[in-house]
């Protein structure tokens, strides 16, 4: 995850040191994360590197379960040698669209 890497959702943009301070305190957590198969696609493009894939998840924000199925995008950058994500954007996935 790089410095300036921001999340974009439907609730809006947040940053690492917004997203990171969430984990740390302890009130955002995940008990499951995968992506579904067949789903995953990636993209590279010298050093700019593009996933997508649909993804299920179980949050608990603050003690409360918060399940999802969406669609996400990260972009990486090859930094010093190394990936580095610098963007990552999800939104809910429409359960009456096939993959």
């Amino acid at each position: 995850m790089a410095d300036d890497w921001v999340i974009v959702s439907w609730t809006g943009v947040s940053d690492k040191k917004q997203f990171l301070s969430f984990i740390e305190s302890g009130d955002l957590t995940h008990s499951a994360m995968d992506m579904i198969a067949g789903t995953e696609r990636v993209r590279i493009y010298g050093d700019t590197a593009i996933l997508t894939g649909r993804v299920t998840n179980t949050a608990h924000y603050k003690g409360e379960e918060f399940p999802a199925d969406e669609w996400t995008s990260d972009i990486f950058l090859k930094i010093n040698g190394e990936w580095k994500c610098v963007l990552s954007h999800i939104t809910p996935a429409d359960k009456t669209k096939a993959n």
